[in-house]
């Protein structure tokens, strides 16, 4: 009977002691919620308050959604040249669109249409145009041809390419970067990926060269003061600490980032943030409007912004190329090991390096020759014609190296197409007396500031008609329309014509080097979305 007391005993407290420890995880379950919901730390504000590691930013893990985010794009039509003569645009270096696309299609899927820039299928490719010899810092280069989607059309296409740098005598770096290490950012295709894109650049730099890293999730903070690369082993040590956890208070890492790159500022040279993000910026100032604003502030102390945007699932296209333009800078997006080796090892250091500001172009035609004419993409990028000649407004970089191209599609004047027009002015003047009787096409006309001044230079281009076939035309003229033409298959453009994928494949094929390993991919990528298609 005393045995049996004394088990019910040991019964009662076995089982008293199972009650406590489930209250007790209950509550530290109840804790942890709380802190990460209420955000019971305190983040740094506008500080430069050191972490050694990211665990002192009391990260924690969270669950992701897909919630990828694209801006809508209304496609460019064709605009009568007697009522709208003049095309006005800001050029685009961005080639963001094309790597994300590509992400879509090897994964088998068909891209969201407005993940879709033809601007920026068309700038991904190397064209080795001719460098400038006339002592402005880019050359022009112009071609016509006929189209290849209606060959009762004209195509134009406008090369503009910068001057290369010697990179032994150029100015020395100030790089802050700062990287997206909340939990969104936990997927090998995000912060491992953004750990060895910032490897690749390391590699590139000099002794000369400094940089910093400030990382931000619920909180930021700075994890590497500015350093100089003759510690490249320190700036490694610090890069591999990174993990990923927590929300994204992305506009205080803006700020922080900003903040650590002037204090290293170094005058006359090439001072930058380089952001690393999937743009999912949920805690603090996320509006697009807002960060925007944040930046502008920033880029008057001379300091630019270069973004890459990484991974998939929450991924903000149109936030980050928003913020990007206001920020004088580049927007990729890094799919692969490969497309980082391009963009961090091949060519960002031309990336970092500005050789003329707010570069516009404005296009007369001349509607004696031209009935009417359509841009290809730029949608987001097109000025009023008075924006040209002010240098209040801003306008796109070019980097040294880079190269831009855009293209124009033509009806030539007696065509019978019809072209949308509003009704004619009552007192609108005719010009029919005023234009030129020649065979000029279009005056192309480009404005630019050197680095250190604030008045733009002029330079003018005049194009004439050509009667070139598709099959005279040159392996840059093909390919880039070959680009322009997949992206308007992807969009599904109204003015894409009898167009196809396998016409699409014919005009890379004659236009590529089989050793131009871009150009052999962006074969098959066009054959891949053939296939999702039709099956």
């Amino acid at each position: 009977m005393v045995m049996r007391r004394h088990h019910l005993k040991n019964s009662t407290h076995t089982g008293l002691y199972i009650i406590y420890t489930i209250i007790l995880v209950i509550f530290c379950l109840a804790s942890t919620s709380c802190h990460q919901q209420y955000g019971i730390y305190t983040p740094v504000e506008h500080s430069t308050q050191r972490y050694e590691s990211l665990a002192d930013l009391d990260i924690e893990q969270e669950e992701t959604f897909n919630t990828e985010e694209y801006d809508h794009i209304v496609e460019n039509t064709f605009k009568d040249t007697w009522q709208n003569p003049f095309s006005t645009f800001s050029i685009d270096v961005d080639n963001a669109s094309y790597s994300n696309v590509r992400r879509y299609l090897s994964n088998n899927v068909m891209p969201p249409k407005d993940a879709v820039r033809t601007e920026e299928f068309i700038n991904y490719f190397n064209y080795q145009y001719p460098s400038p010899t006339d002592g402005h810092p880019f050359a022009t280069i112009t071609e016509v041809a006929e189209c290849p989607w209606n060959n009762k059309n004209k195509l134009v296409h406008i090369g503009i390419q910068g001057k290369r740098l010697d990179y032994e005598t150029s100015t020395p770096s100030n790089l802050t970067f700062l990287i997206d290490v909340s939990g969104s950012m936990a997927s090998p295709g995000k912060l491992p990926l953004v750990k060895k894109s910032i490897r690749l650049l390391l590699d590139k730099l000099d002794n000369r060269d400094k940089v910093s890293i400030v990382v931000y999730a619920g909180a930021a903070g700075l994890i590497l003061p500015s350093t100089s690369l003759t510690q490249k082993q320190k700036i490694l040590h610090a890069l591999e600490k990174l993990d990923a956890g927590g929300s994204t208070a992305g506009s205080e890492g803006m700020r922080l980032a900003y903040k650590v790159n002037q204090e290293g500022f170094i005058e006359g040279g090439n001072n930058r943030v380089v952001l690393a993000t999937d743009g999912d910026f949920n805690v603090g100032i996320s509006s697009s409007g807002e960060l925007v604003r944040i930046i502008r502030e920033e880029r008057r102390k001379g300091i630019y912004l270069t973004i890459c945007g990484y991974g998939m699932g929450n991924y903000k296209d149109g936030r980050m190329e928003q913020i990007s333009n206001a920020g004088n800078g580049n927007y990729f997006y890094i799919d692969s090991i490969r497309e980082a080796e391009k963009v961090f090892g091949r060519e960002m250091r031309a990336n970092l390096f500005t050789i003329a500001r707010d570069v516009k172009v404005q296009v007369e035609f001349n509607p004696k020759v031209v009935k009417a004419y359509r841009l290809l993409g730029y949608e987001n990028r097109i000025l009023a014609s008075e924006d040209f000649n002010n240098d209040q407004k801003d306008a796109g970089e070019l980097g040294a190296g880079h190269s831009v191209t855009a293209l124009y599609e033509v009806i030539p004047a007696g065509s019978n197409q019809m072209v949308p027009k509003h009704s004619a002015s009552r007192y609108q003047y005719s010009v029919a007396n005023n234009t030129v009787d020649s065979n000029e096409l279009m005056n192309i006309k480009l404005r630019y500031k050197p680095l250190e001044q604030d008045n733009s230079i002029l330079i003018r281009h005049l194009v004439t008609m050509k009667d070139l076939s598709l099959a005279q035309s040159s392996d840059n003229f093909r390919f880039s329309a070959a680009a322009a033409g997949f992206a308007m298959l992807l969009r599904g453009s109204d003015h894409s014509g009898a167009l196809t994928y396998d016409n699409v494949m014919d005009l890379a094929r004659q236009s590529s080097d089989p050793a131009d390993t871009d150009r052999q991919e962006f074969i098959s990528l066009v054959r891949s979305a053939a296939l999702l298609e039709t099956n």
